[in-house]
């Protein structure tokens, strides 16, 4: 399926506000409500649009920190790793990337000593970087048409 301009306003419209109507995106864009639902359908379909979620305030839920953190997996634990990677509550995304070091993950912790025992338990697995998140700049921006 071809994106075009009405279903990119439709993807605009719908990160902007997941919980939106079809009602109140077809007044936005020009189309009547089913035509709206019909494009989300076929966008649904093919994986365009993955899925819709809450975005919940880590500070508001009781954590104090956010970390990015990196890990240089020692040879042999990175598939261990991987594995157990999905088992830790405190990591809210992790990716597996190119480059000196073979994960990124960004975890969010009650406070310095939970980022510490945290930290314990990587580091079997690799050196580990730690770099604290002071503030957000952009975050979770939306995925925009690309002009090229």
């Amino acid at each position: 399926m071809k994106i075009d301009d009405l279903s990119w306003e439709i993807l605009k419209c719908l990160q902007e506000n997941s919980r939106v109507s079809f009602a109140d995106i077809g007044r936005k864009i020009g189309l009547t409500p089913p035509a709206v639902a019909e494009r989300v359908k076929k966008m649904e379909d093919i994986g365009v649009l993955s899925g819709y979620k809450a975005v919940v305030s880590y500070t508001e839920t009781g954590y104090q920190l956010k970390a990015i953190i990196t890990l240089r997996a020692f040879m042999g634990k990175l598939k261990p790793f991987l594995e157990l990677v999905t088992s830790f509550e405190e990591v809210v995304n992790c990716y597996r990337i190119t480059g000196n070091e073979n994960i990124i993950m960004e975890v969010v912790l009650k406070n310095q000593s939970h980022l510490e025992q945290f930290i314990d338990k990587l580091i079997q697995y690799g050196e580990t970087r730690t770099h604290i998140v002071l503030s957000d700049v952009i975050a979770n921006a939306p995925i925009k048409k690309n002009s090229f």
